[in-house]
């Protein structure tokens, strides 16, 4: 599936390949790769409320911008509710580094570079560019979408208090 005029990339519009998610619909299960190379699945977070933000890479200010926002964020969530994940094509490896530079240690950076399973399961796959497209979810403990924003240009940031507030929403249900 493949979908047009939703986002745009430096001004141009770009192709999302993936179906859209919707609030109310059951998270899509997806495999990505941890910093060890080993896979990682939304399964693997169940009973948790899953903060997913999809990033197209963390070399670049926005998305480093982002990721330490939201581990600055996440400082101050219950761990034992919530989990804060930021998915990208970046591999493992790479990922690690930023995250040791950054000193991000509230928010698990899962890979997408193998498969792009991530990608296609939520419609954030730039299909001119093979990356991700700036996007938020939030999943909640039983595994339902209660939040989506498929940000209109990759350039620029999320509503991070949407997120938050969704993201307390979903904690208190």
């Amino acid at each position: 599936m493949e979908r047009t005029g939703i986002v745009t990339l430096k001004g141009n519009p770009v192709t999302l390949v993936g179906p859209e998610i919707k609030v109310g619909d059951k998270a899509p299960d997806f495999t990505v790769l941890d910093g060890g190379l080993q896979p990682v699945t939304l399964a693997d977070s169940a009973g948790k409320v899953r903060l997913i933000a999809s990033v197209p890479s963390l070399d670049t200010p926005v998305c480093n911008l982002e990721t330490v926002r939201f581990n600055a964020e996440a400082d101050k969530l219950p761990t034992d509710k919530v989990a804060v994940i930021v998915i990208s094509v970046d591999l493992p490896f790479a990922q690690g580094r930023f995250c040791s530079s950054e000193g991000i240690k509230n928010v698990r950076t899962l890979s997408d570079h193998r498969d792009v399973n991530f990608g296609t399961s939520y419609g954030t796959l730039m299909k001119e560019v093979r990356l991700l497209s700036r996007a938020i979810f939030v999943v909640d403990a039983k595994g339902v979408v209660r939040y989506v924003e498929y940000v209109k240009e990759v350039g620029e940031h999320p509503d991070y208090v949407k997120a938050l507030n969704a993201v307390s929403a979903a904690t208190a249900a």
